[in-house]
């Protein structure tokens, strides 16, 4: 499995970048686990009134089992590398949108300016032609990828991404 996480300030692109790249690996027949952070603990996924929800409700962690899916939900959350290293040989790609303190290749993605704050942990940026790049001093070690490439940004993914 090859691992990378995308950071970057609010409105910037990820999720739209890592929908793009998701969508071209899953094409190619590849298997993508994606983390998603949720700092605030503001995501719902289960809707009032459904068994499912009566059920978390009670205090019970619950498994809904479909022909097509498997939805889990509990009342505590699973350390990380519990998951990936129970995951690690179905999935192809992992890729994480956020999670600043995970020690996994970092991209940045950025839209209308550069955040420095951001370089003393990523391994590459993801721009597009909002940002001018003549306003910025990049480290060499920062390699410059094209937001609206996503292939460009596949190929980065595979040769710099962490092997699980």
């Amino acid at each position: 499995m090859i691992a990378v996480a995308f950071t970057g300030p609010s409105n910037s692109g990820k999720t739209t970048i890592i929908e793009k790249i998701s969508k071209i690996l899953i094409s190619q027949n590849k298997r993508v686990l994606i983390i998603k952070n949720d700092p605030k603990d503001k995501a719902i996924f289960d809707i009032v009134g459904k068994d499912s929800y009566k059920f978390f409700t009670l205090g019970a962690d619950v498994y809904v089992l479909s022909p097509t899916r498997t939805t889990n939900f509990k009342h505590s959350t699973t350390d990380l590398n519990i998951l990936l290293e129970k995951e690690k040989n179905y999935y192809d790609y992992f890729i994480v949108e956020g999670l600043k303190h995970l020690n996994l290749p970092r991209i940045g993605v950025f839209r209308t300016q550069l955040n420095l704050d951001y370089f003393g942990f990523i391994n590459a940026i993801v721009i597009d032609s909002s940002i001018n790049l003549e306003k910025y001093t990049i480290p060499v070690e920062i390699n410059i990828l094209n937001l609206n490439d996503p292939t460009d940004i596949i190929t980065w993914i595979d040769k710099n991404g962490m092997r699980l």
